[in-house]
């Protein structure tokens, strides 16, 4: 008889209760928890996959250590000897920064990644950490530090309040939200048109989101920061500026007024291809309507404004008094506060205290960006990075210009990967270090539970018991600390002898009853709490947290942080390059796209995600296409600075007039990976043809969006029914 388990899906941001129907080791069904009082019974298509990924064959079970170009299974002793044993050389021949880091996405996604691994990771004291944040959400974090003090306090919209929501660069139904976590975010956006709000997607492309929204407004990537630019010219040209309650505790508004002088719709028009009285429009109804917000996303971060873009985005709303009030901007009332677990975990906020060797980029909250790595591996002298340690992630197919790092990494004096495939990037690894499954280990959503639009706490037990010799990826990074003497013997001691037993459920029980809800007299929030609440518990609509949430040294909020006042010089200059350039020249560029049935690069070995039609296909508008002599289905090459790749195409409108677009995360085709499912669909990785050095210079954020291509035609559907395969001019061999 089958027994049914209630947890939450961890395979992207939204955080959906699922109930699972399990039969002795065999999941029987997985469906939306009706009684998780936060998603309410809904999943996407994704969510089946986990248990795809649990009873993956390709998924590996036991430590792997590769000699030459063959792996062979290992002990974890073993494994844990020869890594112990060559970092620890690595270190002491060469310097801490000889060895680096690279975290995936997924690691928000994990309770034992974000306490132990994060402590394991952050005590190597090593310069070269990278993550996924620079090719993410970086330039929000640093608007939250510049402008609010802390860069984990980035605002979420109050999407079941607001009556207006303009939404830019963004696709929430299909990325189920993002930097907002919102399970049925399109019954949400129903019910805001339901009440009589309106909502405006922003958006090279006409999304599945612009599809339910009142109406879509083309705009040129890599342009958002003007067209915000102009809106806010629009409200202090019409006196409708107000910072409501939040204007005593708020600096520069007229710095703001000053700067945003020169923006008119007129000047910026001609370069974002935004009609000025559609930017009247929009920025009245924004700053008349009570309950409102600007949402920007993923677009106005992955492009060479991206952070201007994302500091204008947040000074958009204080100065429509949308910032920290019911239905526009706000912050979050998290069971885990996270800005005292994140310093204790080593993690610490910070702008440009130290750049990267070889092209100068900033660091950013002790990271530098990933666009950096493949040059800080080849070249040598002090700091060169020797090896590499990997978590959760693959930046092979995910970084700007992947085929780069996937030449340096074979340069490498030892790599080791923490991750349960043999893929494009751990391929290269001389030891993998796999830990449990989603379902094999407990869960709480600490990082996405800080961005939610609703106050909630859910916790989840294991679903199975690991085997014998599996190990959990906290385990793993506690065992990695040990070998290493990190940061000395008595926290050795103290690590193995204590954490080693209580493990991430220590830490959780601890933030949870010294976090808000668990300082009440009464009804106070406790593990044990939660585990006697397995849907869930709901704490309530978010609530105004600002001023007493700020970080700032002095308690108030800056709308114009020095930092951004010095980079828009930069913006300027490109907008007179912009006004003065012809649109219709016939040149081409690049987007990134998602799909509801994908989520980076980690989620096409699930057949049930990957069947259908290819998703890996370049969109293109009838004019360019035509212009080409290219029909849907023909194959095109798209080349860049960085490389080539062949693709199929679709023709559609909904993409603007020089631009195209691709999904990132495909490229499965790289040998010597064990990815049965994902190599017979492989697609090509946009990330060949992205280039490392587009970068947004003052953030230091990999610039994705608006990269300069061009697209021929290399045969028709009929020549080649096989389209869809990367022809790259050098794949690095496996030494």
């Amino acid at each position: 008889m089958p027994t049914t388990h209630y947890r939450s899906c961890t395979l992207c941001e939204a955080t959906c209760g699922v109930a699972i129907d399990v039969d002795g080791d065999q999941v029987v069904s997985i469906r939306g928890d009706e009684h998780d009082p936060f998603s309410r019974g809904y999943i996407c298509p994704k969510a089946t996959a986990l248990a795809d990924l649990h009873t993956d064959p390709d998924r590996l079970r036991h430590p792997m250590i590769r000699e030459g170009t063959t792996w062979r299974e290992a002990s974890w002793d073993e494994a844990f000897d020869l890594v112990g044993r060559r970092l620890r050389d690595i270190r002491k021949a060469h310097g801490r920064d000889a060895i680096a880091v690279y975290q995936g996405n997924p690691s928000a996604h994990n309770l034992g990644l974000l306490t132990f691994g994060q402590a394991f990771l952050r005590t190597l004291r090593t310069k070269n950490l990278y993550s996924a944040t620079s090719v993410d959400q970086l330039p929000h974090m640093l608007a939250a530090l510049q402008m609010l003090g802390d860069q984990l306090l980035m605002t979420v919209p109050d999407i079941d309040r607001t009556d207006y929501m303009l939404i830019l660069g963004g696709n929430p139904l299909v990325s189920n939200g993002s930097i907002m976590t919102a399970p049925d975010v399109k019954s949400r956006l129903k019910a805001i048109r339901a009440r009589g709000g309106t909502i405006v997607v922003v958006d090279p492309r006409r999304t599945e989101t612009a599809e339910q929204a009142d109406r879509h407004v083309f705009i040129r990537p890599g342009t958002d920061a003007l067209f915000v630019l102009s809106l806010i010219h629009v409200i202090f040209a019409e006196q409708l500026e107000n910072l409501g309650r939040l204007r005593p505790h708020t600096d520069g508004l007229d710095d703001l007024r000053a700067l945003a002088t020169s923006y008119s719709p007129e000047i910026t028009a001609p370069a974002t291809g935004i009609a000025p009285d559609d930017v009247r429009r929009i920025a009245r109804e924004l700053a008349t309507t009570k309950r409102a917000v600007a949402y920007g996303r993923i677009g106005i971060c992955v492009q060479e404004f991206g952070g201007l873009a994302a500091w204008l985005v947040y000074a958009l709303n204080a100065v429509t008094a949308h910032l920290d009030e019911e239905g526009g901007a706000m912050l979050t009332s998290p069971a885990v506060d996270i800005l005292p677990l994140a310093k204790l975990l080593g993690v610490r906020g910070g702008f440009g205290r130290w750049r990267s060797r070889v092209r100068g980029l900033p660091e950013f909250g002790g990271e530098l960006p990933v666009s950096a790595l493949a040059e800080e591996i080849e070249a040598p002298g002090d700091g060169q990075i020797r090896a590499l340690i990997t978590s959760a992630g693959n930046p092979v197919l995910s970084a700007p210009n992947g085929a780069r790092i996937e030449r340096a990494m074979p340069s490498l004096d030892f790599m080791v990967s923490i991750d349960m495939y043999l893929n494009e990037t751990t391929r290269h690894a001389h030891v993998i270090l796999p830990p449990t499954s989603p379902l094999e280990r407990s869960h709480y959503d600490v990082a996405l539970f800080a961005y939610a639009v609703r106050n909630v706490a859910k916790y989840s037990p294991p679903l199975f018991e690991r085997g014998p010799d599996q190990r959990h990826d906290w385990e793993i990074a506690l065992e990695l600390m040990t070998r290493l003497g990190l940061p000395g013997r008595l926290f050795q001691n103290l690590a193995t002898a204590a954490l080693g037993k209580l493990g991430p459920e220590a830490v959780l029980d601890l933030a949870l009853r010294t976090g808000p809800y668990g300082r009440r007299k009464r009804g106070a929030l406790s593990l044990a709490k939660l585990r006697n609440a397995p849907h869930g518990v709901d704490l309530g609509p978010l609530e105004p947290r600002l001023p007493a949430r700020l970080g700032t040294p002095d308690r108030r909020i800056k709308l114009v942080p020095d930092a951004y006042r010095a980079d828009l010089p930069r913006l300027n200059a490109r907008l007179e390059q912009l006004r003065a350039a012809s649109h219709d020249d016939g040149a081409l560029v690049l987007i990134g796209r998602r799909h509801l049935r994908s989520n980076n690069s980690w989620m096409h070995n699930s057949a049930r995600l990957v069947k259908g039609k290819p998703r890996c296909t370049l969109l293109m508008h009838p004019h360019d296409a035509g212009a080409r002599g290219v029909a849907t289905g023909d194959t095109v090459a798209i080349r860049s600075r960085s490389g080539e790749i062949h693709v199929p195409v679709e023709i559609s409108d909904e993409i603007m007039r020089g631009v195209v677009s691709l999904p990132h995360g495909w490229g499965h085709d790289r040998e010597g990976t064990r990815l049965s499912v994902a190599s017979a669909v492989p697609g090509a990785s946009v990330n060949d043809v992205t280039e490392e050095t587009f970068v947004d210079s003052f953030s230091g954020n990999g610039a994705l969006n608006g990269v300069s291509v061009t697209v021929t035609r290399v045969a028709s559907r009929a020549q080649d029914a096989g389209a869809g395969h990367a022809a790259r001019a050098a794949s690095s061999p496996v030494s």
